[in-house]
């Protein structure tokens, strides 16, 4: 007893102190944001503090989400052999795949239950889902467990992608219900810094599951990387449903007038069918969904398959390798609130120029990586291209969702955006589970060279894409039925 309590507080201390430069460098972002000149657009102080305390809740729901998702990774290279590159790829692959398609139903669902709702239903599932997963590992490592030997047959990768599909169908709630809420609560001059902050959750959900991930593989049975966001998202549940309120009007406030997409529109209300159609027809969501299935395959591309690089080719004592999860959620944080805010202050709320510039950024760290791959700037290149590629999908899948789908619709479009991310993650996951090297070959750094080389289509794909978005920007229409031409100004100037 006394030595399950010592390593619980080791445990907590080396958390503590691993997230300290974490803690400093969010510090330091408040401030500066706190320091930028403020957007004038009469929030009252009471509506500001109960705008903090309705997405403080959500996002760190959301950041815990991300550790529900991302523990399969550190569990990959725990189980060693139990679990090969190729076995990691199939069961990837049917999580984000299950994921990707779920925003059919998930994004009018959450149109009509409401995003707190939504959140309610993320939490529940993928709690379940991960305690599932925690047990199906227990049985599959644990000598005292007799069962464990009919897992060891080829039906335990069956059994993880069943079981990580589920997980991933009602981790598919979060993003599209975090967004829906929101943007009842930001207007559209505010988006590009809660994109910034939407990149800064993502950021620490990384840092949940690779660097906690670890330390709880490192302190306690590998089980534990499954049933500890479980008990979280199970505590998350209790406080969503008492703090979260879908809107400032069921919170008491007047209603906030956003000057997006839905802004003026007192028009029927369009079945998700209809929406779905319109948004699939309007080049500029479309445009944005094909951005995102880029930015799906390289985010995942170098977050999943870097830190099993270093494994393999022997170079996990190196800084970035050892502190993965820090190093990507520090990226993320600087990565978001960059383009969060240059986006508002220079770009008058379009997000298509940071995109494009972060994008040229991925085509040159891509190639860079090239030749780089026997050499310590490998580590620190891809840590440049997550801050790159966090901060294109802050802005696209968590603003130009809110800004270009509307309050009305936004759980369709942050859906079908969303879910493009996690097909273009599906995709990679396939490809490069089967591509990369395996065995002996694994452990030479050159052999990795079909990694960048994957990378580096998607980029230039990304790029000119991004461009074709550069002046796109939402306008509001005064008329019923309004998202027939919701960004017609902005399809012209593009």
């Amino acid at each position: 007893m006394q030595s399950n309590t010592s390593s619980i507080l080791d445990l907590l201390y080396k958390a503590g102190e691993a997230f300290l430069p974490i803690a400093l460098l969010l510090v330091v972002v408040a401030l500066v944001v706190m320091r930028l000149p403020s957007q004038k657009l009469g929030h009252s102080s009471a509506f500001l503090r109960r705008r903090v305390a309705n997405w403080l809740p959500l996002g760190l729901t959301y950041a815990l989400l991300y550790m529900g998702r991302y523990n399969l990774t550190v569990s990959k290279n725990a189980l060693g052999d139990l679990m090969t590159k190729a076995d990691f790829g199939t069961i990837f692959f049917w999580g984000t795949l299950t994921y990707g398609c779920a925003f059919v139903i998930n994004g009018p669902l959450t149109d009509a239950l409401g995003g707190k709702r939504a959140m309610l239903l993320a939490t529940s599932g993928s709690a379940v889902a991960n305690g599932l997963l925690g047990f199906v590992t227990y049985l599959l490592v644990s000598s005292d467990s007799g069962i464990g030997v009919e897992l060891l047959s080829s039906r335990r990768v069956l059994t993880y992608s069943i079981l990580y599909a589920v997980n991933m169908y009602f981790q598919s709630f979060g993003a599209v219900s975090i967004v829906k809420v929101n943007a009842h609560w930001f207007h559209l001059k505010e988006r590009g810094v809660f994109g910034g902050v939407f990149g800064i959750l993502i950021s620490l959900g990384i840092y949940f599951a690779f660097d906690l991930g670890q330390m709880i593989v490192d302190h306690a049975d590998l089980w534990w990387v499954f049933y500890t966001p479980a008990v979280l998202l199970t505590c998350a549940f209790g406080v969503n449903r008492i703090m979260v309120k879908d809107s400032p009007v069921a919170a008491g406030f007047p209603d906030l007038d956003t000057a997006d997409a839905s802004s003026s529109d007192d028009g029927q209300v369009l079945s998700a069918l209809t929406i779905a159609k319109k948004m699939l027809n309007n080049p500029v969501i479309l445009t944005i969904a094909l951005v995102e299935f880029c930015s799906g395959f390289l985010r995942n591309a170098i977050m999943h398959w870097y830190i099993v690089f270093a494994k393999e080719t022997g170079i996990m004592g190196s800084f970035v390798a050892k502190h993965w999860g820090m190093m990507l959620c520090m990226a993320g944080i600087l990565g978001g609130v960059l383009a969060g805010t240059i986006s508002d202050r220079l770009f008058q709320s379009r997000r298509g120029p940071v995109s494009a510039v972060l994008y040229f950024l991925m085509v040159a760290g891509s190639a860079a990586c090239f030749f780089a791959l026997d050499s310590v700037m490998l580590g620190w290149i891809v840590v440049g291209m997550s801050m790159c590629i966090i901060g294109v999908h802050g802005m696209l899948s968590g603003t130009a969702s809110m800004d270009f789908g509307g309050r009305k619709n936004v759980g369709v479009a942050v859906g079908m955006i969303d879910g493009f991310v996690y097909l273009g993650t599906a995709f990679q996951s396939l490809v490069l589970g089967y591509i990369l090297p395996s065995g002996p070959l694994a452990k030479d750094a050159l052999a990795w060279k079909v990694w960048p080389m994957a990378m580096l289509p998607m980029a230039i794909l990304g790029f000119f894409l991004a461009m074709r978005i550069w002046n796109a920007k939402p306008e509001a229409k005064s008329r019923p039925n309004q998202l027939d031409g919701f960004a017609e100004d902005a399809v012209k100037a593009a």
